[in-house]
């Protein structure tokens, strides 16, 4: 008969893959995808550097799940906005400065997810989710035309040019980890984004 593990062994190997994912991510966080080598990691999560192949196949196994654990709840954030209340203008402004704001809040990681050097598999990884970004910000787009908030245009290139920007306009902030004229950089920003979708300019202020 085939060993079985029993519910108390499997709970432990997920509860030991949880903390590896999470020592990996920080790690990442710090030394970004080509310096977090599997033994820095195991030294994060105190455990030998051969330990880790129990639970993932190599390090770019690991590092696939880490982006897509940190990106997909990134994405889930937006998406939560832009399909959330409000006109599409307004959801589209709130996306982006909730998008921006998380990123310059945790600009480690974000640099990681959004633009530094990593293996091909990462690479892929990123595409994909910059694919999810653009599908949540052409959703929204569509509405704003049909409900003739926004002119009439291509919503997927106006939600490439939004995605594509964004990534942009962050790397070198958070690159350079300058936490300086943060409010400025996101009001910008946002005001970038709404001309981009054709929205109607936000009255002065009295």
């Amino acid at each position: 008969m085939a060993y079985r593990k029993t519910p108390a062994e499997i709970s432990r190997l997920e509860a030991a893959r949880e903390h590896l994912i999470v020592c990996a991510t920080s790690v990442i966080t710090e030394v970004g995808w080509s310096q977090a080598s599997v033994t820095a990691v195991a030294d994060s999560a105190g455990i030998a550097a051969g330990s880790v192949y129990q639970h993932f196949a190599s390090k770019t196994a690991l590092a696939v799940e880490v982006f897509r654990r940190a990106a997909g709840r990134e994405a889930d954030v937006l998406g939560e906005v832009l399909q959330g209340p409000g006109d599409p203008a307004g959801r589209i402004g709130r996306g982006v400065e909730v998008f921006a704001r998380r990123a310059l809040e945790n600009r480690g990681l974000a640099y990681a997810l959004l633009a530094a050097p990593a293996e091909p598999a990462v690479g892929a990884e990123r595409l994909e989710f910059r694919r999810r970004y653009r599908a949540l910000f052409a959703q929204v787009v569509h509405e704003g035309i049909e409900s003739g908030l926004l002119p009439a245009q291509n919503g997927e290139i106006t939600a490439a040019a939004l995605t594509g920007a964004i990534g942009e306009v962050l790397v070198d902030p958070l690159a350079a980890r300058d936490e300086k004229a943060t409010e400025a950089l996101l009001a910008e920003l946002v005001a970038m984004a709404l001309r981009c979708a054709g929205a109607a300019p936000a009255p002065p202020q009295p």
